[in-house]
């Protein structure tokens, strides 16, 4: 039999039917469009968070006080770290270009008949170089601040919006712990990173943070809730670590292990790259499921159509036509089925995508890999589920067939 025959009639038969078609169609385009949507979604997340990460600033060290084992049976971190060891990576650690200290904790910021709770940080001029920050309005923390423990604030833009509605934050006085701060100037929008949220917090210099927010609470200094060293290009990252672990471990007077954790940037994106892709991938195996139950779907309706077309069955091999003409011919319904439900669905899961990507912050990732596996799976499906009711069509007895119907 002609192909091209097998493939018209097997149009004609299944648009007599449309209804059952579309019923049969759906469970493939749902599970197109599922696994589809969800890789999108998962890449996008991915690409999402990576872009967080980056910026935080290039080529950054994160130092943070105790060890893992440390960090992984409390909360309450060890008060390991202080300012004069970010002090001495700054001028003894040859491949850093900047170290930026940070004492992070919360406060209720008031002004006028306006309160809210807030992230409060207290950091260096330093700041702004190392974690790749840019004032928006007026200045930032200068020495000459810190130096003097000056009561001065700089803003996150949402903050600032928050509270100055209408009217223009600098020269203004906001009140932290009961005391007085002059706005010095505000962020441009950063977003979060290590669990902060950058825009929705106030800046005072560390010293002022030590002295009137926080109190000194470590008999060796300052004590940092972590700091940021930036290496001077991305090639002298390892260098830098390499060179700030030995320096502090040597101020530390460690034996040991170290009591402090040094983490790159690449080891963070590599983290969520891995935690991301292993979800993406539960997520589309989850959404596949829905992919076997349409296969099983369109068998189904096949073995429904075999028993409903006994005597056309009969008719057409009472006339020449072979087992295998019968076989061909439901196999290609089948197919058609499960390959023009993996178009629609795939065509619904791009839409997904795009509409995810409109409304959230999220870069929906279209993976070309991924329609083209989820087309040719579904392709794959309808010919595998096809076979059963195909066979059995074509082990139909035309006499039996047509006595049958």
């Amino acid at each position: 039999m002609n192909p091209v025959e097998s493939v018209k009639m097997a149009v004609t038969t299944l648009l007599a039917n449309k209804l059952r078609s579309s019923l049969t169609m759906l469970g493939i385009i749902i599970g197109n469009a599922s696994v589809i949507a969800m890789i999108g979604i998962g890449e996008g997340a991915q690409k999402y968070i990576a872009g967080e990460l980056e910026s935080l600033g290039p080529n950054v060290l994160f130092v943070v006080p105790g060890n893992r084992e440390t960090q992984r049976i409390t909360f309450d971190l060890p008060k390991t770290l202080v300012l004069a060891d970010a002090e001495a990576i700054a001028n003894q650690v040859p491949s850093v270009m900047g170290v930026a200290p940070e004492v992070n904790s919360r406060a209720v910021v008031t002004y006028r008949n306006k309160n809210t709770d807030i992230s409060v940080i207290g950091t260096t001029p330093s700041f702004l170089m190392v974690r790749d920050f840019e004032t928006r309005l007026g200045r930032f923390i200068t020495q000459i601040d810190t130096n003097r423990s000056n009561q001065v604030a700089v803003l996150g833009s949402d903050l600032a919006a928050r509270l100055f509605t209408t009217s223009s934050p600098i020269g203004q006085q906001i009140r932290l712990k009961n005391a007085a701060y002059q706005v010095v100037g505000v962020l441009e929008s950063k977003g979060a990173g290590f669990g902060t949220d950058y825009d929705d917090a106030a800046f005072v210099p560390i010293t002022t943070m030590a002295n009137r927010i926080v109190g000194r609470t470590s008999p060796y200094g300052i004590p940092l809730t972590y700091l940021v060293a930036s290496a001077k290009n991305t090639e002298s990252v390892a260098a830098a670590e390499f060179q700030l672990r030995n320096l502090l471990r040597l101020r530390h007077k460690l034996n040991g292990e170290d009591d402090f954790t040094i983490s790159s940037q690449k080891d963070a994106l590599e983290t969520v790259g891995k935690v991301t892709g292993a979800l993406t991938i539960m997520l589309g195996a989850i959404a596949s499921i829905s992919l076997f139950v349409g296969g099983i779907g369109i068998m189904n309706i096949m073995l429904v159509s075999v028993t409903e077309r006994t005597q056309e069955i009969g008719l057409r091999k009472a006339i020449g036509a072979t087992q295998q003409d019968i076989l061909v011919q439901f196999i290609i319904e089948a197919v058609i089925l499960s390959a023009a439900g993996g178009l629609l669905g795939t065509a619904l899961g791009v839409g997904g995508i795009l509409v995810v990507g409109a409304l959230s912050p999220l870069e929906g990732g279209i993976s070309p890999v991924a329609i083209a596996m989820a087309v040719g799976v579904s392709g794959g499906i309808g010919l595998f589920f096809g076979v059963i009711p195909a066979r059995r069509a074509a082990q139909l007895d035309p006499i039996v067939a047509l006595r049958s119907a």
